[in-house]
């Protein structure tokens, strides 16, 4: 070296930040792959904060990084970034270096998820071992508490943290995709690299003085936090903390890095929720509660009693909006943990307890991952997910995450013959312990959606597909049986307990397994489904059944909304297919009818034509599988929908105003006339109220005849008004002449009280006076150059051929006038 070692960090670290702000990305990553080569870890040290923050971004937004949520595969940049960041390539290579000298760096307690960060500043310590004797105090206040971490910590922590939690901006004009993103794919690469299907973790290619690279230490005993949660400072902790690192297996030191990456995963991605409910999923006294409970003894006097104000987990959700991105990056976490738990030996699943101490980590850590570290946290997740989403398409992620998890079998090695793969397929046997330990993924989030679906305007085709994704999930042969066997084992009364033997039962979330039961089957799946629902919803949860008599009922109603939703498609599908076979090749000229109100203005453009046919079909198709599901009367669902049918026929179907209530400016709408509207079953007739003279020029008018003509009329009106007025108000025929050609047409009064308008507005303009707007059309151009040339035809002068065009107009209004008296004297 040419300078000091001592000053040569502080040197390495200035000719970095020189050169990060004037090379290109492919000339820095060059230069930092030898850094990391040459340079040993003491002096690397320094300038690991540095590059982990230039890489990722800062937590404070600050220093945006290299921006890897807007790296697409079509940039320069996206190869170089992909290369650099892998989880065997140059920054990887770097933290084990760092890691085998155990340096620590420090992160801020304020940027990790609310709850969390709120536990800590109130004491409480979190029951997650990513937490456990890494808590640093500094004497001026909590505030600045930080976390003491170890290299692959921190940088694992920064690279879910800052990365995805930083408010995404978008570059203008350009639409980023989620699933191309470095980003992305860099999750995907170390899901499949810490949690492998197959094989062992790599080894990490440096080792201490040891021979080993030392995971994180255990738990300190003498912690200043409330301990909650001291049961658990590590899934492996047998295997880590209390084996010689000399003799240990390679993979049995490794299986650490696993476990944090995952950890890290669910802190930030899903620990969303209230203080309040934290303590409760935490404290000793629920846990005793419940492990009471476990041995039947929940009714004794030893039992603690419940504390006052303790709810079900979405009582205590922390306001938490998370973005669509946030959810997609969510479901690629459960499909691949839903693989890495499925890829479990077979003889390792079904191996006895007393076997399950001589598995190697991965595979016990296979058998738990779901159970232990992500079925809580993700059911709180969802169930916030499905009450504050909006009511739109967007919903999808959040749906296709929901029916990722509850779908095991679609993320197993086993090849499944193509014929009978689909709808056809049967769910095995084998998956009922999962239904029955994750029932309420099934049951309570299914309530939830059946909550949004009667919500949602199911005339939309993608609204329309999720509730057809949903009902045929739920559909699948063999599964609303597991379910509801499910369901009953829960509500199996408390003395089918009574005959178990003396033995303390766990549930994985607590320490134990859910392979590793001695007692007979029927009593242990009781035992493990009551389990679950109150792990999750607590002892005092009320518990709806899903094929019980209520939400049945709520199943009906979302059948007759889609029936409604049926018949509003196909209405606007008529009524276009209707509109596009009257146009014809004069259809510029506007030959149909010229007023605007008539034009129908009931669907977007999305909801027409083909969109139109898949929501019919994706409903029909939805309303068989919930009659599979249910078991749901095929003749009653198709009277029901006929009834439906023929009400909307009688009552005059789309000519229906919505239900409203009169006040003092006109109807207002009840919240039913708003669902009627939200649905299209329903709709206010849209009119143009104002001065027919004033109304935007149509593309069908000259615009400079339209204005011609309105300042003449406008002189004429004004000069012989009181004329006009006159002779309008005269009883005899000659008055009701002059009310046909000088005032509006006799409908339209009767349009303006269709209108949700103040009674004042129909009464205006509404006084005699001359209109020859229609003049202006092209419409009435076209006919009269047509008449005028057939009376050149036919010989006939200019004159005479304008004082035809006069007589005829007056014989036609004589006639109309005679024609309206004769039908009100009949």
């Amino acid at each position: 070296m040419a300078t000091p070692a001592m000053q040569q960090p502080s040197f390495l670290l200035a000719n970095l930040k020189s050169d990060w702000a004037t090379k290109p990305l492919l000339q820095r990553c060059q230069e930092l792959v030898k850094v990391i080569d040459d340079y040993p870890a003491k002096e690397l040290h320094l300038i690991f904060p540095w590059l982990v923050e230039s890489v990722f971004g800062s937590l404070d937004g600050v220093i945006v990084g290299w921006n890897l949520r807007q790296l697409q595969a079509r940039t320069q940049e996206y190869a170089i970034a992909l290369e650099f960041l892998d989880p065997s390539g140059p920054m990887m290579k770097l933290v084990y270096k760092l890691q085998a000298e155990e340096y620590k760096y420090e992160f801020p307690v304020t940027y990790l998820p609310g709850p969390v960060k709120a536990a800590i500043h109130e004491g409480v310590l979190p029951d997650c071992p990513l937490f456990h004797n890494k808590l640093q105090f500094p004497l001026s206040a909590l505030l600045s508490l930080n976390l003491t971490l170890n290299p692959f910590e921190y940088y694992m922590f920064f690279f879910f943290a800052a990365s995805l939690n930083a408010p995404r901006i978008y570059p203008p004009g350009q639409q980023i995709s989620t699933s191309d993103s470095v980003y992305f794919v860099l999750v995907d690469a170390y899901l499949k690299y810490f949690l492998p299907t197959e094989g062992n973790v790599p080894p990490s290619p440096f080792s201490d003085a040891r021979g080993t690279v030392a995971p994180p230490a255990p738990r300190s005993p003498i912690m200043p936090f409330a301990g909650y949660g001291s049961h658990g400072s590590s899934l492996l902790k047998r295997h880590i903390s209390h084996q010689p690192s000399v003799n240990a297996d390679p993979a049995t030191q490794e299986i650490w890095r696993s476990e944090t990456l995952l950890q890290v995963f669910v802190e930030m991605w899903l620990h969303h929720y209230s203080l309040e409910m934290y303590q409760k999923l935490q404290s000793p006294q629920v846990k005793l509660a419940l492990l009471q409970y476990r041995l039947n003894m929940s009714s004794t006097p030893c039992s603690p009693p419940a504390q006052p104000g303790y709810g079900t987990l979405h009582t205590y959700q922390e306001p938490f909006s998370p973005s669509e991105e946030h959810v997609l990056v969510v479901r690629l976490l459960v499909k691949h943990l839903h693989a890495f738990s499925n890829s479990l030996k077979p003889e390792q699943a079904s191996a006895s307890p007393s076997a399950h101490s001589h598995a190697s980590p991965l595979e016990e850590f296979k058998r738990v991952v779901i159970s232990r570290f992500v079925q809580q946290k993700l059911y709180v997740f969802l169930q916030h997910c499905f009450g504050h989403w909006p009511l739109d398409a967007s919903f999808r992620a959040v749906l296709e995450t929901w029916l990722s998890y509850i779908q095991p079998w679609r993320y197993t090695s086993e090849k499944t013959n193509p014929q009978t793969d689909g709808q056809n397929r049967s769910v095995s046997d084998k998956w009922s312990s999962f239904v029955q330990e994750n029932l309420l993924m099934y049951t309570k989030l299914f309530q939830g959606f059946l909550n949004r679906a009667v919500r949602t305007d199911l005339v939309n085709a993608k609204n329309a597909l999720m509730v057809f994704r949903v009902a045929k999930v739920f559909a699948q042969p063999n599964l609303p049986e597991m379910i509801q066997k499910g369901e009953q084992l829960f509500l199996e009364p408390e003395h089918v307990l009574h005959h178990r033997q003396p033995r303390v039962f766990l549930t994985p979330s607590h320490g134990g397994s859910f392979l590793s039961s001695r007692q007979p089957a029927e009593a242990d799946a009781v035992f493990k489904v009551k389990s679950h629902v109150y792990g999750l919803e607590g002892q005092d949860c009320q518990y709806k059944q899903m094929f019980g008599a209520e939400l049945r009922a709520a199943v009906l109603k979302l059948v007759q909304i889609m029936a409604q939703a049926r018949q509003t498609a196909k209405r606007i599908s008529d009524h276009s297919a209707e509109a596009a076979a009257n146009q014809s090749f004069l259809s510029w000229f506007s030959m149909g009818s010229p007023d605007l109100n008539n034009t129908y203005t009931g669907a977007e453009a999305e909801e027409t034509g083909e969109c139109l046919k898949k929501t019919h079909e994706f409903l029909d198709r939805a309303l068989d599988f919930l009659c599979q599901i249910f078991r749901l009367n095929a003749a009653q669902v198709s009277q029901l929908m006929a009834n439906l049918a023929s009400a909307q026929d009688e009552l005059g179907g789309a000519k229906q105003l919505p239900d409203c209530v009169q006040g003092e400016n006109g109807p207002v709408l009840t919240d039913l006339g708003r669902m009627q509207i939200i649905n299209g079953l329903r709709k206010f007739e849209i009119e143009y109220q104002g001065d027919p003279e004033l109304q935007p020029i149509r593309s069908y008018e000259n615009a400079t005849l339209v204005r011609f003509l309105f300042r003449m009329t406008s002189l004429i009106n004004q000069r012989f008004g009181r004329h006009m007025d006159a002779l309008c108000s005269r009883r005899d025929f000659l008055g009701r002449l002059g009310r046909y050609y000088f005032t509006s047409t006799p409908g339209s009064a009767h349009r303006a009280r269709r209108s949700p308008l103040a009674r004042r507005s129909m009464e205006r303009h509404r006084r005699p006076r001359l209109s020859l707007r229609k003049l202006a059309s092209y419409r009435t151009l076209i006919s009269v150059f047509l008449f005028y040339l057939m009376g050149a035809l036919f010989s006939f002068g200019l004159m005479s051929s304008t004082g035809l065009i006069l007589a005829a107009s007056f014989l036609y209004g004589l006639f109309m006038t005679v024609l309206g008296d004769k039908q009100r004297t009949q």
